[in-house]
């Protein structure tokens, strides 16, 4: 078995470097203020080495988009798509793993990023608009219709009741990506708590046959 070079898989890890660089300085300083230099010399690369990979900075950005947050949305929709159960249940399991894969780390990063300087923006936001947002709208009202058609859900305004679903989940990313990370709140519940009782809501008020009936 051959095993690459050093040098092979130091260039092979550029790409990463370069955006966990670019994401540090984006919070640090803001999109406007971080200069593409400046992401070169955080990842230990040349300027001219950062261009070859991403040749501006918006790139850099929507880059950092899709493999922090896009990977997961198709993730998403393959293993709803291969799923045979109870919708409710795939719902419920499917935001506890956005949560762990998304709120909790890089990608809750990003989504605070993008509301930050979305209108400075307009173009890296309808970026995102089309990468993230419509996506996400797209997986989960498709849930939901499939639940009201299999009879599982009652007939529920889709568009309004997904974002009930996905109001709850960007208010605990600002949470933890803000207040949590300096430990303002004490006393508060813990993300997977507050996401327990809101799926629990949420979906009492979607079936059409309530638990216990």
């Amino acid at each position: 078995m051959t095993t690459a070079a050093p040098r092979q898989r130091r260039k092979d890890a550029r790409p990463q470097e370069l955006l966990d660089a670019a994401l540090a300085l984006f919070v640090e300083k803001g999109f406007a203020a971080t200069r593409s230099e400046e992401v070169a010399a955080r990842a230990g690369v040349a300027k001219g080495t950062l261009y070859r990979y991403y040749p501006s900075k918006d790139e850099l950005f929507k880059a950092m988009v899709r493999e922090n947050l896009s990977v997961h949305i198709v993730e998403s929709a393959a293993q709803a798509a291969q799923y045979e159960g109870a919708i409710s249940e795939l719902m419920r399991q499917m935001m506890r793993d956005w949560w762990a894969k998304v709120g909790r780390g890089n990608a809750g990063v990003v989504c605070k990023l993008v509301m930050i300087e979305a209108r400075h923006f307009p173009e890296l936001a309808r970026f995102y608009v089309d990468e993230v947002i419509q996506p996400s709208k797209t997986l989960l009202g498709g849930m939901i219709e499939r639940g009201i058609r299999r009879g599982e859900f009652r007939a529920v305004p889709i568009e309004a009741t997904v974002h009930l679903l996905i109001s709850p989940m960007l208010y605990m990313m600002l949470h933890e990506h803000s207040f949590g990370t300096h430990d303002v709140c004490p006393g508060d519940m813990s993300p997977e708590e507050l996401l327990e009782a809101q799926m629990s809501l949420l979906l009492h008020g979607l079936l059409a046959t309530p638990p216990g009936t």
